[in-house]
């Protein structure tokens, strides 16, 4: 490992941390796209397969930054593990209905109740967060980290989930996902040392972190980059099954996932001067330009190289991303903020598969990158509308004190920049 991650491992407790994190966040990478083939499988409709998966999406939106506002306030292990309780229980009981072919609102309903499942990545980087506040360098290389551990999920997730799904049995994908968010949540909130502290209720007088002018700007653009994630998810499959080998889905997405990691993996070496702002823009642009080749793919070859090329752009986007959300969300905020940013996400997966699913049941695979190259242009437009919000963070008395404190700190520029 090169030195600037074994660097950050040297904190007592970050290694165990990010393993059980890494453990919790598989679901993320395998619940949507295993409900996806499940479905496909047992009913051959892809159209209820995305419905479905959306509303996971959906009820993740609305459910999880609640969860995360617990968190801030009572602490990670008072919260996680109820929540993932009720998780678990609602994905045994989707799997129970689709397996015994129960009326299609049993289906929608445990889908729904599964989205109480908590932002095990918002857990990770805010127990970062906690470690190396103040240390701008040190904590760039510990998002970037978190996000390359985000992507191996993604390249290992949908290859294990698909898999099992088609070669064992339809339910295999979801199954073991709950195991992993059983096993993740119980294993990280019982390392009690690196948990933050929480904070009391009177530090939320406040309201939601989502009252941020700038955060409201990344969770526009992210529902419109999740749009991106979904649909390519949900279109991939069903290409893959249109040209007879449904299982290679898995390793296309992989591939995809896969230059997310590597990108993020050099992105967390360097030490990047200027606007954050001016970084996360070019990187949402990338990914808009990058849906382009999409559209040109007859083939699963070649759809694998779009794919990985696309995915070059992604976690230098999601590490910069985090960057600002620290830069405008207060400190007793900043697991709520950060789940609100997968809320944009899960919200947009949740747009990108229930209209990719449509499309390719009504106009065939192909017809389905659409969706993804018109969101690739809406999350550009957002990003040029809210650029002049992400240059000028809302000052908080607690924001306020640490951009002072860096002021009268000449000996040290590094800090006199946020956070990279």
């Amino acid at each position: 490992m090169p030195s600037p991650y074994r660097a950050i491992f040297s904190a007592p407790g970050t290694a165990a941390f990010s393993a059980a994190g890494f453990l919790g966040r598989m679901p993320l990478a395998m619940m949507g796209i295993g409900i996806v083939t499940m479905v496909s499988q047992l009913t051959g409709r892809y159209g209820l397969a995305g419905a479905l998966s959306a509303t996971l999406a959906v009820s993740a939106a609305v459910l999880g930054p609640q969860v995360s506002r617990l968190v801030d306030r009572y602490g990670q292990r008072r919260v996680l593990r109820p929540a993932s309780v009720i998780t678990v229980t609602a994905v045994a009981g989707l799997l129970v209905c689709a397996q015994q072919g129960w009326p299609e609102w049993t289906l929608f309903v445990f889908s729904a109740a599964a989205g109480c499942v908590p932002s095990i990545g918002a857990m990770t980087r805010a127990r970062w967060a906690a470690i190396y506040r103040g240390s701008a360098r040190e904590l760039h290389t510990a998002y970037s980290f978190e996000s390359i551990v985000d992507e191996v999920c993604f390249i290992f997730g949908p290859i294990v989930s698909i898999g099992l799904s088609t070669v064992w049995f339809p339910e295999a994908g979801p199954l073991l996902a709950a195991v992993f968010l059983a096993a993740g949540v119980w294993w990280l909130t019982a390392q009690r040392a690196t948990e933050p502290q929480p904070h009391p209720a009177e530090h939320h007088s406040r309201g939601s972190a989502l009252r941020s002018r700038g955060l409201q700007v990344l969770v526009a653009a992210f529902v419109a980059t999740g749009t991106i994630f979904g649909a390519v998810d949900v279109v991939t499959v069903a290409f893959a099954e249109e040209s007879g080998h449904k299982a290679a889905a898995s390793l296309v997405l992989a591939v995809y996932a896969l230059g997310s990691c590597l990108a993020g993996a050099v992105f967390g070496l360097l030490h990047l001067k200027g606007e954050p702002s001016r970084r996360w823009l070019v990187g949402v642009c990338a990914m808009a330009v990058s849906m382009i080749p999409l559209q040109l793919a007859g083939s699963l070859p070649f759809l694998a190289v779009a794919l990985f090329v696309a995915g070059l752009a992604i976690a230098p986007t999601m590490v910069t991303t985090m960057a600002l959300v620290e830069a405008h969300v207060p400190r007793t905020q900043l697991t709520e903020g950060m789940s609100w940013t997968s809320t944009g996400l899960a919200v947009g997966v949740a747009l990108g598969s229930s209209a990719a699913g449509w499309v390719v049941d009504a106009h065939g695979a192909a017809a389905g990158y659409a969706v993804p190259g018109v969101a690739g242009v809406l999350a550009a437009a957002v990003g040029f509308l809210g650029y002049r919000r992400l240059r000028r963070p809302v000052p908080t008395r607690e924001g306020q004190g640490r951009r002072d404190e860096r002021k009268q700190d000449p000996e040290q520029p590094e800090k006199q920049q946020h956070v990279v």
